[in-house]
């Protein structure tokens, strides 16, 4: 914490002197204002910064609070104050004004650009040697940030003739330290191909030209730990010591990433009880005993933990119990087994006058204030304060936050919040290619997480395969209008070309608005209203039904969907299910049609890099009206809910065409095996059944073909130098004669 002890010695002695003027003064009234020294300030905003007015009475007390406000707003590097025959006099010497900020030693406009964004608040600011050296430092920072670790940056400061000054801060990159190696030692458990998914942190590739995650950089590093040591704990490995190293490896400064690992023991719950205080009623907690019962004998997982933690908060928050905070003791038995106790703790008891936010030099203060569950006024709740912290930390625009509560001067129930954010890159161009056995895939786009830093999200991206280009741009307003509710807007044009499989070509364009929040916990909603142009073209081989269909189409949609989310993780989940439900229908359309669709998924882990998971897939297309379905809208079962078989080559077939069927389901299950082949530590095994049926024809019954397919196979995803490789070999169990089967399937992809 910075301490300006000269800032302090000053005020200190002008206290001296208001105390021995006020004590000579015949009157406590002020009648005049007499100021001095000022050139760029008017006397009226030196009157306004002091908080005094004309016929005011004074105290000592109220003059050093006068004082003391003069010199927080910066404006002044000397201050001298004194009451005397009526009149406040006040003599000032004012702080130089930052006239110009420049950046020297930097040639990439880009990185320019961010640069400038964080010191332009600065301009026509006054001149303090900590504001300087704190922005130095959050431009060091912001450099390290992009990869040029070992850079340095001087600043010079230019007085000019009016009492300002122009800084240059003058920047020395040096070469950027990449990452040659990740490399995962110690007692790690878990496959290196594993971790490497969980890190942000990634290897240094000669066509990996757009990722920034390339570049050393400390703090991402820092990340990286906590990330894997996230993992390790939500895993049962309460005590994982994760520690990180890098050593040069050449003279281009390039890193060898290391990370040491020491799992230790793997924990389980034992007896979980949640004690409670005399004051509070044991009924209104039965239901999360009842949940926290059912820990026994699972591993021991902190975001479980957390989740009912949160629902114990919300319970006591909802009794009004504001001034509590739960945590609770852990206790490791010799069995491998972990003893909770769980127990409110009550806490100082204040109320929050003031919200101070700093460092967000680029991110409107409204950004930050909107994801705040308190509020100044409100009564202290450390549950809400954390709750609140969280909310900004989810943001993902922030390198750092910190926070700080001081006592008011003003009342003693009352406390002041200080939050310091460092604020970090928020945008990103990313590109990735794919081959394999079904075609290739060419991907690319822009992100933007803090657009004009109002925190909008925009996501621009275009995707071609063999035969579909797509093109999507959103904007993603959070909190819209405080409703606590996101805003989405999605432009999109397709074009999917299946003249030779399917007979017919699509070109689609529109737009959708709509929003998607979490209702309950874990249950999320969604509502979209959408309106789409489609041209549809056949080929002149297609059957005279399918002809028919050829023309343009417009259609105003509204889909609405809900989804369950008991993951313990997103990405590589192993325990939990996630299921959801989508349905669309038309408000208006030159075709009605409605579409349901349902997944589910459902993981368990058995034992470390042991894990069972089944999926289900239902789709159904089904027309308002007496006409048949639009071709570009059946329904075809996607590429890997049934391997074995060429995509889209299953189901009705209208001569030499598949055309898809109005429903279609698939039935996935698959356990991994782990430890096979261990030596390789990038390469992943599992063994798999699928199962899928595509039935029905509207238009023409006779063509329908009810009959389930099933294969079942092994598949291996490969972490290679070129990047991940997956295959899979599949041997059809069931099948038709005009299904057409794919026995070898691989795909080979990277992100640039």
């Amino acid at each position: 914490m910075f301490i300006n002890y000269n800032l302090i010695k000053k005020i200190s002695l002008n206290f001296l002197m208001i105390l021995f003027f006020f004590k000579n003064a015949y009157s406590d009234i002020i009648n005049n204002f007499n100021i001095t020294g000022n050139e760029r300030i008017s006397d009226e905003t030196i009157i306004i910064f002091s908080e005094l007015s004309l016929k005011e009475k004074v105290d000592d007390n109220k003059l050093n609070s006068a004082l003391i406000k003069l010199y927080t707003t910066d404006y002044f590097k000397n201050v001298v104050l004194n009451f005397k025959n009526n009149t406040v006099n006040i003599e000032v010497d004012e702080n130089p004004i930052i006239q110009n900020i420049r950046i020297e030693g930097v040639k990439n406009k880009t990185i320019l650009n961010e640069l400038n964004k964080i010191t332009q608040k600065q301009e026509k600011s006054p001149f303090l040697i900590n504001t300087i050296n704190q922005q130095k430092d959050f431009l060091i920072n912001a450099i390290k940030n992009l990869g040029y670790y070992n850079a340095e940056v001087k600043v010079e400061t230019l007085d000019n003739l009016n009492n300002s000054v122009d800084i240059a801060y003058k920047f020395n990159l040096n070469e950027r330290a990449m990452i040659s190696n990740v490399e995962f030692k110690g007692n790690k458990i878990f496959k290196s191909r594993k971790l490497r998914n969980i890190i942000k942190s990634e290897e240094s590739k000669f066509w990996k030209f757009l990722s920034s995650n390339k570049y050393l950089n400390e703090n991402r590093v820092k990340l990286d730990e906590q990330l894997l040591k996230k993992f390790y704990i939500n895993n049962g490995y309460y005590d994982v010591d994760v520690k990180s190293s890098f050593a040069t490896l050449s003279k281009k400064g390039n890193f060898n990433l290391i990370f040491l690992i020491d799992a230790g023991k793997k924990y389980y719950f034992n007896e979980v009880k949640l004690l409670l205080p005399g004051d509070f009623q044991d009924e209104n907690f039965d239901k999360i005993n009842k949940k926290l019962n059912k820990l026994k004998g699972k591993k021991y997982s902190s975001a479980k933990l957390e989740k009912y933690l949160i629902e114990i908060n919300k319970l006591a928050l909802q009794k009004e119990f504001m001034f509590v905070n739960t945590e609770y003791e852990v206790n490791k038995l010799d069995e491998n087994l972990i003893d909770l106790n769980i127990f409110f703790k009550e806490i100082e008891k204040f109320y929050v006058e003031r919200i101070d936010i700093l460092g967000n030099f680029i991110t409107e203060e409204k950004v930050l204030r909107n994801k705040f569950i308190i509020d100044e006024g409100d009564p202290y709740s450390e549950i809400l304060f954390n709750k609140s912290l969280d909310n900004i930390k989810s943001l993902g625009i922030f390198g750092s936050l910190e926070t700080n509560i001081e006592d008011s001067p003003n009342n003693k129930s009352f406390k002041i919040i200080e939050i310091n954010v460092e604020e970090k890159p928020t945008g990103e161009i990313f590109a990735g290619a794919g081959a394999g056995s079904s075609g290739t895939n060419i991907s690319a786009g822009i992100k933007e997480k803090n657009y004009l830093g109002k925190g909008i999200n925009l996501d621009t991206n275009i995707n071609i395969s063999d035969d579909q280009i797509k093109g999507i741009f959103s904007v993603i307003s959070p909190n819209y209008r405080n409703s606590d509710k996101d805003l989405r807007l999605v432009l999109e044009s397709a074009e999917v070309d299946l003249i030779s499989a399917s007979g017919y070509k699509s070109s689609r364009t529109g737009f959708s608005v709509g929003t998607q929040f979490e209702q309950y916990t874990d249950l999320f909603l969604n509502l979209d209203f959408s309106t789409y142009y489609e041209k549809l073209e056949t080929s002149k081989d297609a059957s005279s039904i399918k002809k028919k269909q050829e023309g343009d189409y417009f259609e105003n949609l509204l889909s609405y969907g809900f989804t369950i989310n008991k993951l313990d993780r997103n990405f590589q989940p192993s325990d939990g299910y996630l299921s959801s439900f989508n349905q669309i229908f038309p408000i208006y359309s030159d075709e009605g049609t409605i579409t349901n669709r349902y997944t589910f998924s459902s993981y368990k882990s058995i034992k470390d890099n042991f894990i069972l998971s089944g999926k289900l897939f239902m789709k159904a297309v089904n027309s308002l009206d007496d006409e048949n379905v639009r071709v570009s809208k059946r329904v075809y079962i996607p590429s890997n809910r049934l391997r074995g078989f060429e995509s889209g080559k299953i189901g009705p077939k209208d001569g030499s065409q598949f055309i898809g069927g109005n429903y279609g389901t698939a039935v996935n299950l698959s356990v991994n095996l782990p430890n096979i082949i261990s030596e390789y530590e990038n390469l992943d095994l599992s063994v798999f059944i699928d199962a899928a049926n595509l039935w029905h024809v509207d238009y023409d019954q006779s063509l329908d073909v009810d009959s389930l397919r099933s294969s079942t196979g092994i598949s291996a995803n490969w972490f290679t130098p070129v990047g991940p490789l997956s295959f899979s070999y599949s041997i059809p169990l069931k099948s038709e004669s005009s299904d057409i089967e794919e026995k070898f399937r691989f795909q080979i992809g990277t992100s640039f």
